[in-house]
């Protein structure tokens, strides 16, 4: 068994992590696949004596015990057994509440506008924290100290593996450690995020939303939970892709049409491709559905949809440099 060496120094090292998708407020499911995979609950806070958790983000939004799946998971990361990265709606949630003084109509604004639709997406996370405003700044200042992505083990030991919610790109990453040596960022970070064709606002989309492609000629199509979509997610690994059919990365379908063209030259040079020859990759972020699996033998995404009555999904991880089917673990979401 391996023994992996924690990215915080001040932690033991553990013999092993247990990986676990989309959260969503699904706090019931959480408790009992922490429970399946041997955590238990020592001074309120789930524990293993060997293998501590990490969260692939999105724990907030949409489920109906987002306060409790948040704060249990937030208690675990600061006792030290579990750690997390940033999800893109805990990214939402904090530029939606950050204010800053806009330079030229002097005014306070919020760094993630409040239209109606950035509204109904944080209503029910922001409704259940209603009588808890102290709680809420603390979660708030915790989403800012949070990584947009970990790397564990030692690629020279074949223990490597990595860890971001959407999709890994090894040119940002590079330049993002370049300047933080880590996948940390500071306040500036956060506030150039949210400005159009800035590097961060890249940093931020490739890692926490992945790789995006607009439908053609303003053509727009309704998701599964009703929201209008003008893009498609795409996948990051389909080195030989011909189509935008062959690249197609999430429930909803697209158009026949568009799905058949060719993929343009213009993005084909925005593609990201994580190679085969690379550390085990975990990513959650795409509402998979059906029986757990390897996307392929490096790769793993662990959202198959819990809050949709799905599946919460954990992969337990000892160091295997190719993934194996058997070492899924779930919960089914009960309605």
């Amino acid at each position: 068994m391996v023994n992996f060496l924690s990215p915080d120094s001040e932690l033991s090292p553990v013999e092993g992590y247990d990986l676990i998708g989309d959260v969503h407020g699904c706090a019931i499911t959480l408790e009992r696949l922490l429970q399946k995979l041997g955590y238990k609950k020592l001074g309120g806070i789930y524990q293993h004596p060997k293998r501590r958790v990490i969260f692939l983000g999105d724990i907030v939004d949409r489920g109906p015990h987002i306060r409790e799946a948040l704060l249990l998971v937030y208690n675990m990361v600061q006792k030290g057994s579990a750690h997390m990265v940033l999800g893109n709606h805990e990214y939402n949630a904090l530029a939606y509440c950050t204010q800053f003084k806009n330079p030229l109509t002097h005014c306070f604004e919020y760094l993630r506008p409040h239209t109606s639709a950035n509204s109904v997406l944080i209503a029910e996370t922001l409704e259940q924290f209603s009588a808890h405003p102290d709680e809420w700044k603390e979660m708030l200042r915790w989403f800012r100290t949070l990584p947009l992505f970990l790397e564990f083990g030692s690629e020279l030991s074949g223990s490597a593996f990595r860890v971001v919610h959407a999709c890994w790109d090894h040119a940002v990453v590079a330049q993002h450690k370049a300047v933080f040596g880590d996948g940390h960022f500071n306040e500036n970070f956060l506030h150039q995020s949210t400005l159009s064709h800035t590097h961060e606002a890249n940093t931020i989309q490739l890692l926490t939303r992945g790789v995006v492609f607009p439908l053609p000629d303003g053509l727009k199509v309704v998701t599964q939970d009703g929201y209008v979509r003008s893009t498609f997610r795409t996948k990051f690994w389909a080195q030989h892709a011909q189509t935008y059919g062959d690249l197609l990365f999430q429930p909803d379908p697209i158009p026949a049409e568009i799905a058949s063209l060719p993929i343009s030259q213009e993005h084909r040079a925005q593609m990201v491709r994580y190679g085969l020859d690379q550390p085990p990759l975990f990513v959650g972020h795409y509402w998979l559905k059906g029986q757990p699996h390897p996307i392929t033998h490096n790769i793993a995404c662990l959202d198959y949809s819990a809050v949709k009555y799905g599946r919460l999904v954990a992969y337990r991880m000892d160091g295997e440099q190719q993934l194996d089917p058997k070492k899924f673990v779930w919960e089914y979401v009960d309605p």
